[in-house]
């Protein structure tokens, strides 16, 4: 006969183990695939205790992927480990990668191709009209150039997929090994450090006692909610996983994310099926587009700088933040107490917009 299990202490030890199996099986299915070391990992989770006796609600906590190491860190490092063994794996001498002009993206493939000894070549779409000399000149351009990748712009609204494989060509036929790596490293092998990260927090709060009932985090092109949603899955987790939009309607992002899961858990190989209801977008936060500045954004920049020391950058973590922030005044995290939000890194972009934070010069 089956005991009943209905004291709380052993309710949470049975579910402590369960945790630590799902963690190990996850960790065995990622071992699968090629993987480079690129980033400081894990990141720290720490509390966020200003914020949180500042604006009330739940208590709120950073996962600190701005520290993964790489060209000043961010999210997409976790995505370049799988993505960068791929292109070894293939025998590529040349990367290939496009983003909007301040992409974190880029940078941090960029630093990654400089630290394997791989070209890289960058194709950057100009999404927000801007000519400012800081936008098109300063932060992430900088960076990308600093680590030797060529830079190239097009028009926004280009084909940028379509202008990789041009390009890819152009290479091919000039006896050269082309990788090709979409924006954001947004697909199924990409996804992969998602998936990882999802663990990763998992463990870090059990390890800790902590059980966290939200994760909040900038989403765009898709790949870093994507594969936390596969990753939280595969994990049997009940956190509630919400993006914040900084690009899409809601009903698109919310589609790209679920079509990058659902690849993602197929790559996986496990039989893992990805529920549609897993997927959630918040894109109120967009504003009048892609990578251009709101008053929300440039407050919550402003209030985590002064009241945690922390920096987010202008393009996704500040919009996400100033979703955070709204929603927890709406009480849409009423009776949750422990919020993460994911920070994704960027920073440097803040120097690619140094003229919307109106702040004043020296005191003399």
């Amino acid at each position: 006969m089956n005991e009943v299990i209905d004291h709380p202490a052993q309710r949470s030890a049975v579910q402590s183990d369960l945790t630590a199996s799902l963690c190990k099986e996850l960790s065995l299915t990622l071992a699968q695939f090629p993987r480079v070391s690129l980033g400081h990992f894990p990141t720290p989770l720490e509390p966020m205790d200003r914020l949180s006796e500042k604006l009330g609600g739940p208590r709120l906590w950073v996962k600190r992927d701005d520290c993964t190491g790489l060209s000043t860190g961010g999210n997409k490092t976790r995505k370049l480990e799988f993505l960068m063994a791929d292109a070894l794996k293939a025998g590529a001498d040349t990367i290939i990668t496009q983003g909007a002009t301040q992409s974190n993206h880029a940078r941090q493939t960029a630093a990654a191709a400089a630290k394997l000894g791989l070209d890289c070549k960058i194709l950057l779409e100009d999404r927000t009209g801007s000519n400012a000399e800081n936008y098109i000149l300063n932060g992430n351009v900088l960076l990308d150039r600093l680590h030797g990748a060529p830079v190239s712009k097009r028009a926004g609204g280009t084909d940028m997929n379509a202008e990789m494989e041009v390009l890819a060509d152009t290479l091919r036929d000039g006896g050269k090994n082309p990788y090709v790596i979409p924006g954001g490293g947004s697909n199924a092998i990409g996804a992969l450090g998602y998936v990882n990260c999802a663990r990763e927090l998992v463990e870090q709060a059990s390890d800790v006692g902590m059980e966290i009932d939200a994760l909040v985090h900038a989403t765009g092109s898709s790949g870093t909610q994507a594969g936390l949603v596969a990753g939280l899955a595969a994990l049997q987790s009940s956190i509630h996983l919400l993006g914040i939009g900084v690009r899409a309607p809601q009903e698109k992002q919310e589609g790209m994310v679920f079509d990058v899961a659902v690849k993602t858990a197929a790559h996986m190989g496990t039989g893992l099926q990805i529920e549609r209801d897993r997927v959630r977008a918040n894109c109120d936060f967009v504003g009048p587009g892609y990578g251009l500045p709101t008053e929300g954004m440039v407050e919550a920049i402003k209030l985590l700088a002064r009241t945690e020391g922390l920096l987010f950058d202008p393009v996704y973590s500040g919009k996400g933040l100033d979703g955070l922030i709204k929603l927890i005044a709406d009480g849409y995290f009423d009776g949750m107490s422990n919020v993460v939000f994911l920070h994704t890194g960027g920073s440097a972009g803040l120097f690619g917009y140094p003229d919307i934070f109106g702040l004043p010069g020296y005191e003399i």
